[in-house]
């Protein structure tokens, strides 16, 4: 009899003992999250202050559920990084089971928010309430991205609670290995979305010039 296990009970410990994942110490390996040559307008810039200072005010009164959190801050990152139009597409609560290597064990879930650029897997967005540490959820998204079909190309993926944003990188070929960026995060001087901007429209811009 096949087990099931809610993608959001997942536990590192689990990715490791079935698929033999492993996170990677290596700097290079997860490079993409680092943006030099993107620059954001200054339209851009005073768009992401304004949505900052939506959130701020909105924090006045905690916490921020989830999906105030994806209409607040998610998608206005999602429209400024071009994600709305083609060749990109945005599906909701996308439906996975990841199967373990035992095959009687399935985590099973639902992905928030997955951005695709016809079949490829371009981002997976796993969103949570405002009072909730992003860091909770990395076994999650990791349960989603590693359900990717497409096993040979890297999987890119966001959380975000709408105050914390931490960005992940997850293969399954030749080997199980994830890493993860620096955690961006509104309570830090300026404003960390113009990065979190910058990432997402350098990963839009590596998609349209990459081959389906």
């Amino acid at each position: 009899m096949v087990q099931t296990i809610a993608a959001n009970t997942a536990t590192l410990r689990d990715l490791k003992q079935a698929l033999g994942l492993q996170q990677s110490l290596d700097p290079e390996f997860f490079f993409e999250w680092r943006t030099e040559s993107i620059v954001l307008s200054e339209t851009e810039q005073h768009l992401l202050d304004r949505v900052k200072a939506n959130f701020t005010a909105l924090m006045e009164d905690p916490p921020m559920l989830e999906n105030s959190v994806k209409m607040v801050v998610l998608s206005p990152l999602l429209d400024l990084a071009g994600f709305y139009q083609k060749p990109f597409r945005i599906e909701t609560e996308t439906s996975i089971d990841l199967e373990l290597n035992d095959d009687d064990t399935v985590i099973r879930g639902r992905i928030d928010v997955l951005v695709l650029k016809e079949q490829f897997w371009l981002l997976v967005i796993e969103s949570k309430r405002s009072d909730f540490a992003v860091t909770r959820a990395i076994p999650q998204a990791l349960a989603y991205m590693l359900s990717n079909p497409t096993l040979a190309r890297p999987t890119f993926g966001l959380i975000t609670n709408g105050n914390e944003f931490l960005f992940l990188k997850a293969t399954r070929q030749p080997t199980a290995q994830y890493a993860n960026s620096r955690l961006f995060s509104l309570v830090n001087p300026n404003n960390d979305l113009y990065a979190v901007l910058q990432v997402l429209k350098q990963w839009g811009l590596q998609a349209v010039a990459t081959e389906p």
